[in-house]
């Protein structure tokens, strides 16, 4: 996976955007699917507990982060490829980019990006109601 493209794609979902100004300050999840090379999932667990949610957790405005591994559908069809979640909130957008752009996540993305296959991410940004 291309880092620069990876982190340019995370940053972009968001700073370039201008949001309404309902939206400025408002709490937000953002939903990122992960595909996992299947040798890497150790990695992927243990560089997510003891590196990258330690230091996210540190950031102003956090308010949750969550690593989540599909186990079945339900009800209608499961992710193809990506069988982790990442799934991270703050109390604003941008917060959000702030940590992006942070040198912290610089130092701890590249833990969990070395675990995955392919280069894209899924990313899905929502506003929490």
């Amino acid at each position: 996976m291309n880092r620069r493209q990876s982190l340019v794609s995370l940053a972009a979902l968001g700073a370039g955007a201008t949001l309404p100004a309902a939206a400025a300050g408002h709490p937000i999840q953002l939903h990122v699917d992960l595909e996992v090379d299947p040798a890497q999932e150790k990695d992927l667990v243990s560089n997510f507990k003891n590196s990258f949610q330690p230091t996210i957790k540190k950031q102003a405005g956090f308010s949750d982060v969550r690593l989540l591994k599909f186990r079945k559908s339900m009800q209608g069809e499961g992710p193809a490829k990506a069988f982790y979640r990442l799934l991270i909130a703050f109390e604003s957008e941008e917060q959000r980019v702030a940590w992006v752009a942070s040198a912290d996540h610089q130092r701890v993305w590249p833990t969990i990006e070395k675990t995955l296959k392919g280069a894209k991410l899924s990313a899905w940004l929502y506003d929490i109601v």
